[in-house]
């Protein structure tokens, strides 16, 4: 790898770092005044309107219908469930905890894997499997107290199988048909996560109850933050990393990006970071590191076994 693709490596990954781990932040000021599920469907639908039509006038080919149903799957599993379902807990959760518990993602990755290929977890993964339950039950102790009220249980439980959703749709997206471009499909399953998310914010009367007038300077810009950052630059960092490095460094994200979080929360939403929490930090990213080093160790050994 030259220079300059080096460089361009190194700032994708500083986008995915640090641009997604603000957008737990993001997400908390935005839903102050715009209910969450139309906010989640709106970011969604305006990012993939804009790559889409930025892509067809580029040249890109349309999508056939056989892609787009299963980029529809995809989209509908990792927006649809997954992001929708952290704006909508962070009415509830404060925006460092829904990371700590997003950060449980590869642990469903390991888990899927194992059932999908029978590719049995190495002793280290099981351990780091464990650390990550013990960081969860530390985390979720019912004496936990966060921001003067104790932790939702069912907002909790909601968002880890939103974790397994997200895993899920990132599984199936690996055999699924899609376009040749990478950032095509990105943006369809955009169009349909933000379309499906608009569709449900509607059935809960959310509409009903948004006020446009009422929305303040923050939520607003906190919402065009998370469309042109959030799902446009960071979104497409991602999925051209997914190009550029190993799956395995990509998931580096995972246990980053709450460390970013928890720390925006604390310093710009006065979130409480106690020391139960800074524990469970530690145990919960501990364990993602150790499975995702395991991760990096045999992707690295198996290129070296093809060359």
């Amino acid at each position: 790898m030259n220079e300059a693709s080096r460089a361009k490596v190194l700032l994708a990954f500083a986008i995915v770092y640090l641009v997604w781990g603000s957008t737990y932040l993001g997400i908390r000021f935005a839903i102050e005044t715009i209910p969450p599920f139309i906010m989640a469907g709106v970011r969604f639908f305006a990012a993939g309107a804009i790559l889409y039509l930025w892509l067809r006038f580029r040249g890109a080919p349309g999508p056939s219908k056989a892609q787009w149903r299963s980029m529809s799957v995809v989209g509908f599993l990792l927006i649809g469930i997954g992001n929708g379902t952290v704006s909508w807990v962070e009415l509830t959760l404060p925006s460092g905890l829904t990371a700590l518990i997003i950060a449980l993602t590869p642990f469903w990755f390991v888990s899927l894997e194992w059932m999908q290929n029978a590719i049995r977890p190495t002793r280290e993964v099981i351990v780091g499997l464990l650390l990550g339950l013990s960081g969860m039950i530390i985390l979720i102790d019912p004496a936990n107290i966060t921001q003067g009220g104790r932790l939702d249980p069912f907002a909790t439980t909601i968002l880890i199988l939103a974790t397994m959703s997200w895993a899920g749709g990132s599984m199936y997206s690996r055999s699924a048909e899609r376009p040749a471009s990478q950032l095509m499909g990105a943006a369809m399953q955009m169009l349909v996560g933000g379309a499906v998310l608009i569709v449900f914010g509607s059935i809960m009367g959310e509409w009903a109850v948004f006020d446009p007038s009422a929305v303040s300077t923050v939520s607003l810009a906190a919402f065009l933050y998370l469309i042109v950052f959030g799902s446009l630059i960071a979104f497409s960092a991602y999925i051209w990393l997914l190009q550029a490095s190993s799956p395995a460094r990509v998931s580096t994200y995972a246990y980053v990006n709450p460390v970013i979080a928890v720390f925006l929360g604390w310093l710009l939403a006065g979130e409480t970071l106690t020391p139960r929490i800074m524990i469970a930090a530690a145990v919960i990213l501990s364990g993602v590191a150790l499975i995702t080093a395991v991760k990096i160790r045999l992707a690295a050994s198996s290129l070296r076994r093809e060359s």
